[in-house]
Formats: structure tokens, sequence, C-alpha cells
């Protein structure tokens, strides 16, 4: 607080020695170190009080600043949820249409399958069901398939129109012999 060096002291002391007395001068010091005892107190206590409310300030900024974060966070989370859905979306549409366009080549055959499919996986409850995150897969026996190109005929690209499989050859009845007109030979 002050800056008293011991020479001030000592002039302090024989002053308040020849004003108070000797023999009241003990119970004055003890009185007024009591009293510089509060002072110390009390200030120590209102630089403590100041520092808790610093710390207080600092926490609520911090506080604010992850409050902040995390709905940032949450809105690019939700952003991307979004995304995802679209692309999912795009991804089970395009399936469908490579599924229609396979049918009308198949005699419908693929299309049924695929309904199998997708029967089978809502009954089961999969989570890869789509409109839930992934689309459905194609069945081992299909050919694959690329993208497809709605601008060409029966949603077919270009080079996938040339290079689609052939259709399966036609179902012949046959005899219980195994011959196919029923004669032996």
């Amino acid at each position: 607080m002050f800056d008293l060096g011991f020479s001030e002291l000592l002039v302090i002391g024989l002053v308040a020695l020849v004003v108070i007395g000797p023999e009241r001068l003990p119970k004055v010091a003890r009185s007024a170190g009591q009293w510089l005892g509060k002072l110390n107190r009390y200030v120590s206590q209102v630089k403590q009080d100041i520092d808790r409310d610093i710390k207080l300030e600092e926490l609520r900024k911090m506080q604010q600043d992850m409050k902040d974060a995390a709905q940032k966070y949450e809105i690019m989370a939700g952003d991307l949820k979004r995304e995802a859905e679209a692309v999912v979306e795009q991804e089970t549409t395009q399936i469908s249409r490579v599924m229609q366009a396979m049918s009308v080549t198949d005699g419908g055959l693929a299309m049924q399958e695929y309904e199998k499919i997708k029967a089978e996986a809502s009954a089961a409850g999969e989570a890869n069901t789509p409109g839930e995150g992934e689309a459905l897969p194609a069945p081992a026996d299909m050919p694959a398939t690329g993208a497809v190109d709605a601008t060409s005929p029966a949603g077919l690209g270009a080079a996938e129109a040339d290079s689609r499989p052939a259709p399966p050859p036609p179902r012949v009845a046959r005899a219980p012999d195994g011959s196919p007109d029923g004669s032996a030979g």
C-alpha cells in the first residue's frame, strides 16, 4: 500500500509516544493493529471477489462459445443428413429406372425379383431399405448396370443400350421322355 521505510515508522512512533503518552500507547497500537488486520482481510476479500467474478465471466463466455460451436455443428450435421438423403433418393430412383428398363427386356422377371427383395427387406426390418440410408442390392443373377441416362429410350444410356444382355431363350415345354415334341428319337 504505502511505501513506509524504517525511518518513517520510527518518526511516527516517536510522535505517537509524545502525543498519546506511554500509558495509552500499547492500547492504541493494539487497536491500530486490529484495524489494519481488518483492512487487509477486507482488501483480500475484495480481490478474491473480483477474481471470482472475472473467472465466472470467462466461464460464461467459454460456455457461450461451446453452445455456438455445438449449434454450428448441429446445423452442419443437418445439412449433411439432407444431402445424404437426397443422394440416396436419387440412387433409389436410378435403381428403379434400371429395374424397369430391365423388366422391359426380360419380360418383367427383373422387376418381380426386385419387388420380392424389397418386400423381404421391409419384412425383415433391415436398415438398408431405400430411404433409410442405402439402396437395395441387385440379385446375383442380374447383370451389373451403370448410370442411367434418362434421355435415351427406356432410361438406358447409349452405351448400355448396345451392351445390354440378350433376353433369355424362350422356354420350351418338354414331354416326359425328354424330347421337345414328345416323339422318341
